[in-house]
Formats: structure tokens, C-alpha cells, sequence
């Protein structure tokens, strides 16, 4: 009995992974062997950067927000603390988007808790 071989889904299989890495540089594109490890690299990559990338933003906004609230006497900590014991419920992403754009707003937001 001869060797029966789904050759039509292998292709396709690869196909489809070859297609994902179009774009690489080299062999990273065309090779098989090479373009699926460059692909699998490449989601591992992908998975953890969403991670970090929260991390990397709120680490933008508290920068942004310590910046602001020097100009006013105050550092970071002590300002979100002030903030807390005022009752005042606003995230880093909002407080940093007022300091940068809206900086009238921001100060009195920095007056209240004062």
C-alpha cells in the first residue's frame, strides 16, 4: 500500500506562514524552516510587547503627570496621595492627557487638592 499524504494542507499549512512573514529580510521570507521560526519568534514578541506596552504608558503618564505637578510645588506621590484623600477619582491616562493639553484644567484640579 503506498504512502498516503495530505500534501494539499501541508502546502496550504505553509502557505499560510509563508505569507505572514512576506516582508522579512532574507531567507526569513521564503525559507521554511527559517520563515516559521522568524513567525513563531515573532508572536512570542508580539504576546509579551502588549504587556509591556501597558507598562511603558503608565510609566509616560506618571513622567508626564510628576512634570505638571512640579510647576505647582508638589511632586508625583504626594500629589496622587492629596488626590486620594480628596476623593478625587481619575486615572494617570486622564490627569497626564490634562496636564499635556489641558493645562488650565489641570491646575485646578492641583488648586482643589492643595
Amino acid at each position: 500500500m503506498t504512502r498516503s499524504v495530505n500534501a494539499v494542507a501541508s502546502r496550504a499549512r505553509r502557505k499560510k506562514i509563508l505569507k505572514k512573514t512576506k516582508g522579512q529580510f532574507g531567507t526569513r521570507k521564503n525559507v521554511w524552516t527559517v520563515a516559521k521560526n522568524s513567525y513563531e519568534k515573532g508572536q512570542t514578541y508580539a504576546y509579551r510587547d502588549r504587556r509591556n506596552k501597558k507598562r511603558e504608558f503608565r510609566s509616560l503618564w506618571i513622567i508626564r503627570i510628576n512634570a505638571a505637578v512640579r510647576e505647582y510645588g508638589m511632586n508625583y506621590s504626594q500629589f496622587i496621595n492629596k488626590l486620594n484623600v480628596a476623593g478625587i477619582e481619575m486615572n494617570r491616562k486622564v490627569l497626564a492627557d490634562l496636564a499635556l493639553n489641558n493645562p488650565e484644567a489641570f491646575k485646578a484640579i492641583v488648586e482643589k487638592v492643595k
